[in-house]
C-alpha cells in the first residue's frame, strides 16, 4: 500500500499544484507582455534618436558586431537574477572568440545581395532625410529627379524607408523604372515604403553599403543628416583613393549644403587636406533634369557614347 501511494497517488495530487504554478506563471507572463505592448503603444511613431547609452536588448547584429559589452546569449537578462544567482554566473570567455562565427552571417548577407542585385541592370542611388515631408520641395524634387532616370532606363535604389527615399522609389514607379528598397535592422522599426519593387532587409550596415556602391551607377544626394552625409562621404573616398570610377556623385540643392561647400574649400582645400582637384569630384544640381542629365552622361561616356542604359 506505501508502494502504491507513493508511485501512483502522491504524484497525481501534486498535479493541481503544479498546474496552479503554471497557470500563475502564465498570467505573469501575460500580464508582462500586456504592459509591453502598452509601452510601445504609448512611444511615438517615428522614433528620431536611439539611446546611444542603452544596456538592454534586444540588439541589433550590428551592435553585437562593434560592442564589446554585449554578452551572447542573452538568456541572463530574460530573467532578472537574483544576488545569489548573479554570484554565480561567470565571466564570459573572450568575445572575440565568437567573432569567426559571424563571418557565416555576413557571408549569407552578401550572398543574398549579390543574388537579387546582379540581374537589375545600371541603377542609381537616391540618399537624402527619412524625415523630408510629403509635399516638401525637395521631396518633390526627388520624385521628378528619379522619374526622369527611370524613364532613362535606370533603376532606383534607396534606403527603402519615408522622406527622400520614398520620393525616390514613387519616381521610379512613375517612370516605369524598377524601384528597390535596402531597408536595414534598427533597434526602432524602419518599415519599407509601399512604393519599393524589390526589398531586401540587412543585419549590417557595410554590407547593406557595399550593394549601393556595387549595383550602382551613381549616387544623388539630397539634403539629409548623418546617415546621408555617411553616404556622401563615403563615396568621394572611394572615388577619391580610385576604388571606383566614372561614378557621378551629384549634391542636390546647393543653398542647403551651402555651408558644407565652403567649408571644405576655406578648411579642407586651403589647409592643404585635399586637392583642387578632388573638388571636382562633386557635381551641383538645382533641379531635376540637371540632376538626371549628370548621370545619364557619365554613364554614357562609360559606355562609349551608347543611349539608353541595359542590363
Amino acid at each position: 500500500m506505501a508502494w502504491l501511494d507513493y508511485h501512483l497517488i502522491r504524484p497525481y495530487r501534486a498535479v493541481p499544484k503544479r498546474l496552479l504554478g503554471m497557470r500563475k506563471g502564465a498570467e505573469k507572463m501575460q500580464k508582462r507582455r500586456k504592459g509591453v505592448r502598452g509601452k510601445r503603444r504609448a512611444k511615438p511613431a517615428a522614433k528620431s534618436h536611439v539611446d546611444r547609452y542603452r544596456q538592454d536588448g534586444p540588439f541589433t547584429e550590428d551592435e553585437r558586431l562593434f560592442s564589446r559589452s554585449i554578452q551572447e546569449p542573452e538568456m541572463e537578462r530574460v530573467q532578472a537574477p537574483t544576488t545569489e544567482r548573479a554570484a554565480r554566473i561567470q565571466p564570459p570567455q573572450d568575445t572575440t572568440l565568437r567573432d569567426p562565427w559571424r563571418v557565416f552571417r555576413i557571408m549569407g548577407e552578401f550572398v543574398d545581395g549579390f543574388d537579387a542585385l546582379a540581374r537589375v541592370g545600371p541603377a542609381v542611388s537616391v540618399f537624402g532625410s527619412a524625415r523630408t515631408a510629403r509635399g516638401d520641395a525637395d521631396y518633390e524634387a526627388a520624385v521628378e529627379t528619379c522619374r526622369l532616370l527611370a524613364e532613362a532606363g535606370f533603376a532606383v535604389m534607396t534606403g527603402a524607408g519615408p522622406g527622400i527615399m520614398e520620393a525616390g522609389n514613387r519616381g521610379a514607379r512613375l517612370g516605369g523604372g524598377l524601384s528597390i528598397g535596402l531597408n536595414i535592422e534598427l533597434p526602432f522599426e524602419q518599415d519599407v515604403n509601399r512604393y519599393v519593387d524589390l526589398a531586401l532587409t540587412f543585419r549590417y550596415f557595410f554590407v547593406r553599403k557595399t550593394m549601393f556602391v556595387r549595383y550602382s551607377e551613381g549616387f544623388v544626394i539630397f539634403p539629409g543628416g548623418y546617415g546621408t552625409m555617411d553616404e556622401l562621404f563615403e563615396a568621394l573616398t572611394l572615388i577619391q583613393t580610385g576604388k571606383v570610377h566614372n561614378f557621378p556623385l551629384v549634391i542636390f540643392n546647393t543653398r542647403y549644403h551651402r555651408s558644407l561647400i565652403r567649408w571644405l574649400k576655406s578648411t579642407m582645400l586651403d589647409g592643404g587636406k585635399i586637392g583642387a582637384d578632388d573638388l571636382e569630384i562633386i557635381h551641383f544640381a538645382d533641379d531635376p533634369e540637371q540632376a538626371a542629365r549628370i548621370i545619364i552622361d557619365a554613364h554614357r561616356k562609360r559606355n562609349g557614347g551608347n543611349g539608353r542604359p541595359t542590363s
